[in-house]
C-alpha cells in the first residue's frame, strides 16, 4: 500500500517512509503534549490531596508512551530495511526501560514530597534525596540497557571498584563532613539562627548548615567554620530550642550579719524598678525569685536572684543594669557587700610571744 502511494505521488518509498515516520512522531507528541497539560490542570485542582499525586505520576505517562506506540506502529507498518528495524526495535527497547525506571523513581519522589509537606523540617534533605533517587534509578536503567546491547561491563565494573576505593580513602574526610550534614539537616538538632554552645567552647548563632561544615557568628561578630563531622558528634547546648526565652541566675553577696529577708526584699525591689523602667530583654513572667542558695561561704552570705530574660545575649544587658540598681539598693538600705576575710585563731603560747614582742623596753 505504501508503495503504491508512492507511485501515486510520484515519490521514492524512502522519501514517503520518512514522511509517514515523521507524521506519526509528531501527532504522538502534539497528542501527548495536549493530555499532559489536561493532566497538569487535574494536578493542580486536586492540590493537597492525594489526587494530585496521582494525576501528577500520570501526567507525565501520556508523551513517552505515545512516542514508542508510534514507533512501533511505524516499523511493523512500514517495509523498511532490517538495519532500520534492528535500530528502531532497539530505540523502543531502550525507551521501554527508561519509562520502566523513570515512574518507580517519579512514584517514590512523590511520596517524599508528600512526606515533607507533613513534615516540613525534611525540606532541607528533599532535595539531595530526590537527586539521589533519580541518579540510582538512571544508573540501574543505563546497567540494564547497555547489558542488553551487548556491552560488556565487566571491565567497568573492575575500573569503577578499583577507582572508588581510591576515591573513598582520598576523600573520607569531605563524604564523612557530607552524610554528617545530611543527618544534621535531617535530625536538626539546630536551626539557621539558633544560638549554641558545643562542648568545645565554640558558641554563637547558627549562620548556615552546609554541606562540608556549618557557620557560626560569635558575639564578636566573627564567623567560626565547624565541620560537620565535629558538630554531629558534639555535644551541644541549645539556648534557642524549644524557646529562647530562659532563666538567668545572678549570684549576689552580703555581709555576714545581714538580715535575709532585708536582702530578699531589696533584691525582689531592685528588679521591680527594672521591670517597670522597662529593661530591653527582662521579662516579667515567670515572676522573679531570690533563695539563699548557696547560702554561704567563707566571708558571705550567698543568695541566687533568678529572672526571665528574651534571649540568651540579653543577659549580659540585664545582668550589667540589675548589678547597677541593687549596688544603689543596697547602699540606701545600709545592706554591705563584704571583702573577703580571715580569722585566725592563735595557741595561747604563741599569742604570748607576740605580746611579750609588742611590750616596749
Amino acid at each position: 500500500m505504501v508503495r503504491e502511494l508512492a507511485q501515486t505521488f510520484h515519490v521514492a518509498p524512502s522519501v514517503l517512509y520518512t514522511v509517514i515516520m515523521a507524521a506519526l512522531l509528531v501527532s504522538a507528541f502534539v497528542v501527548g503534549f495536549a493530555l499532559h497539560r489536561v493532566l497538569n490542570h487535574w494536578t493542580k485542582k486536586r492540590q493537597g490531596t492525594w489526587g494530585e499525586y496521582f494525576f501528577a505520576l500520570l501526567e507525565s505517562l501520556p508523551l513517552p508512551l505515545l512516542v514508542v506506540a508510534a514507533l512501533y506502529g511505524g516499523i511493523d507498518m512500514l517495509p523498511l530495511p532490517r538495519t532500520f528495524e534492528r535500530i528502531g526495535s532497539k530505540l523502543i527497547f531502550v525507551l521501554l526501560i527508561l519509562i520502566l525506571f523513570y515512574f518507580p523513581a517519579k512514584v517514590v519522589i512523590l511520596l517524599l514530597r508528600r512526606l515533607v509537606q507533613r513534615e516540613p523540617h525534611l525540606a532541607h534533605v528533599a532535595q539531595p534525596a530526590v537527586f539521589l533517587i533519580r541518579a540510582l534509578f538512571a544508573v540501574l536503567a543505563v546497567i540494564i540497557v547497555l547489558e542488553n546491547l551487548g556491552i560488556s561491563l565487566t571491565a567497568v565494573w573492575t575500573t569503577l571498584g578499583v577507582g572508588s576505593v581510591a576515591v573513598a580513602l582520598a576523600l573520607q574526610e569531605t563524604l564523612s563532613n557530607l552524610f554528617a550534614g545530611l543527618y544534621i539537616l535531617a535530625d536538626r538538632p539546630v536551626r539557621g539562627g539558633d544560638y549554641i554552645k558545643l562542648d568545645g567552647g565554640q558558641e554563637g548563632f547558627v549562620v548556615r548548615v552546609g554541606w562540608r561544615s556549618t557557620v557560626i557568628r560569635a558575639l564578636s561578630n566573627n564567623n567560626v567554620i565547624v565541620p560537620n563531622a565535629t558538630l554531629a558528634k558534639a555535644i551541644i547546648t541549645n539556648f534557642s530550642q524549644p524557646v529562647p526565652q530562659m532563666s538567668y541566675v545572678l549570684p549576689v553577696s552580703v555581709a555576714y550579719g545581714s538580715d535575709p529577708a532585708k536582702v530578699e526584699r531589696a533584691l525582689l525591689d531592685a528588679v521591680s524598678g527594672a521591670l517597670r523602667d522597662g529593661v530591653e530583654g527582662l521579662l516579667p513572667i515567670p515572676a522573679p525569685s531570690v533563695r539563699a542558695i548557696p547560702g554561704s561561704s567563707q566571708s558571705s552570705l550567698d543568695f541566687s536572684l533568678s529572672v526571665q530574660v528574651r534571649q540568651f545575649t540579653d543577659q549580659y544587658f540585664v545582668q550589667s543594669e540589675l548589678r547597677k540598681r541593687i549596688l544603689r539598693r543596697f547602699d540606701a538600705e545600709g545592706i554591705k557587700i563584704p571583702f573577703p576575710t580571715r580569722m585566725i585563731d592563735l595557741e595561747p603560747g604563741t599569742r604570748d610571744l607576740l605580746a611579750k614582742r609588742e611590750v616596749k623596753p
